[in-house]
């Protein structure tokens, strides 16, 4: 239930100072009536400093800024009673001698900062937060990327790639083994100029007994995915624009054995920077494939009506056994030489052969460009094919990720790195591969 407001009681008499009493009429000194005092003033209430102004109030527009001078005025000088023409405040306490020296005096309605927090930018000088071990989640990582207190290297971002680019997809993992990644990969999707797609992988493996065999994989990647994606529009048959791709991706290798001053850093025999490459083209119902080394591509038709196939040949001592027929595959690849290679690219390899091959399959299907560090778990073209899901030209990531966990969980001894390419179904007339 609401009340009528009443006068707020007087302590004391308004004629003569007499000391009053709680529920006073009148004045017992004088006789004063109590009624006839005015009401003591309403308090005005006190606005925090970061306080919104009332609603009711008509707040004048605030000029616009001048030139010089980014921060708006609040208000107007002469719109701020009790101030100078200046806008200084006629009471305003003097700042304390502090030898700080400010461009603009404080205007009204504008707190001061308090003395003990005074504004400041960040110390460039001040230490990042320490990384914690993702081990042992105690120790401090060092400049290294290793941890002080468990010794366990650290993730870096080159130990797990994903990447996607229209219908291509690839992964590369450093694997179980090994200290680093030294695998590289492209993937990418242009335009033909009759405006039909056209899908593009490239991968890159360094060779481990190299210098700087990472700096490799990565330079050879870029530059043959730069000449694939340059080519490739201007009309260039993806045959050619793969070769031309090739020794780009050799010369920028070639490069990384160069001095700043561009004499040669390492002499043939000082292992310069080198890596292998296998790359695919797909684009007019056209498949190419080209490489140097040991990483090769792989043929699985998407109905598998049809059998698998490996598409490459490799660069290597077991492959030339086999070739010269003096051993059978089984003989060769048992061999502890078998994966030396006898093909790279790099300052130090003998004369560079680009491989090249065309093919045009009948049907729909997917190329699989991927390292050693895959293959080495499922060598046969039927062995890929099996661990390769039915999904894979609709789920390219997907099954690249079932291609990489298939050759972690089989020991992952090296650094693993493949690209899924789908073929879509060809044109009708189109010849076999």
């Amino acid at each position: 239930m609401s009340q009528m407001p009443q006068q707020a009681a007087l302590s004391k008499c308004p004629s003569c100072a007499e000391p009053l009493e709680a529920g006073d009429l009148f004045c017992g000194a004088c006789g004063y009536d109590l009624s006839a005092a005015p009401a003591p003033p309403a308090d005005e209430p006190t606005l925090t400093m970061t306080g919104a102004p009332d609603e009711d109030v008509d707040w004048p527009e605030p000029e616009p800024a001048t030139t010089g001078s980014t921060e708006p005025r609040a208000h107007r000088a002469a719109d701020v009673p009790g101030t100078d023409s200046g806008g200084t405040p006629l009471h305003a306490p003097q700042p304390p001698a502090s030898g700080v020296r400010f461009d603009r005096p404080a205007e009204a309605g504008e707190p001061a900062e308090p003395e003990e927090y005074p504004l400041q930018a960040p110390d460039p000088r001040a230490e990042a937060p320490a990384q914690v071990c993702v081990a042992c989640r105690a120790g401090r990582v060092d400049g290294d990327g290793y941890c002080e207190n468990c010794g366990h290297a650290q993730p870096r971002e080159r130990d797990h790639m994903e990447r996607e680019s229209g219908p291509v997809a690839a992964i590369s993992d450093r694997g179980l083994r090994h200290h680093r990644n030294e695998d590289d990969f492209t993937v990418a999707h242009t335009a033909l100029p009759d405006g039909s797609p056209a899908a593009l992988a490239v991968v890159c493996d360094g060779v481990s007994s190299a210098t700087r065999p990472d700096e490799a994989s990565t330079a050879a990647s870029r530059a043959a995915g730069d000449v694939l994606l340059a080519a490739l529009p201007r009309g260039t048959h993806p045959q050619a624009a793969m070769h031309e791709a090739i020794v780009a991706a050799a010369k920028a290798v070639d490069a990384l054995a160069e001095a700043p001053d561009g004499a040669r850093e390492h002499a043939p025999h000082q292992n310069a920077p080198a890596c292998t490459i296998v790359a695919s083209v797909v684009a007019s119902g056209l498949l190419v494939v080209g490489w140097v080394g040991d990483s090769r591509a792989y043929w699985v038709p998407d109905d598998r009506s049809t059998p698998p196939a490996r598409l490459t040949e490799d660069d290597s001592w077991a492959a030339q056994m086999v070739a010269a027929g003096l051993m059978n595959e089984a003989e060769a690849y048992a061999d502890e030489r078998a994966h030396a290679i006898t093909g790279w690219l790099g300052a130090d390899a003998y004369e560079l052969e680009p491989h090249t091959a065309s093919f045009k399959p009948d049907r729909s299907g997917v190329v699989l460009v991927c390292t050693d560090g895959l293959w080495n778990y499922a060598e046969a073209p039927e062995e890929m094919a099996e661990v390769l899901p039915p999904d894979a030209a609709a789920r390219p990531l997907h099954a690249a990720r079932v291609l990489v966990g298939h050759a972690l969980d089989a020991g992952g001894h090296d650094n693993v790195t493949v690209a899924v390419v789908p073929f879509p179904t060809p044109p009708e007339g189109a010849g076999s591969a």
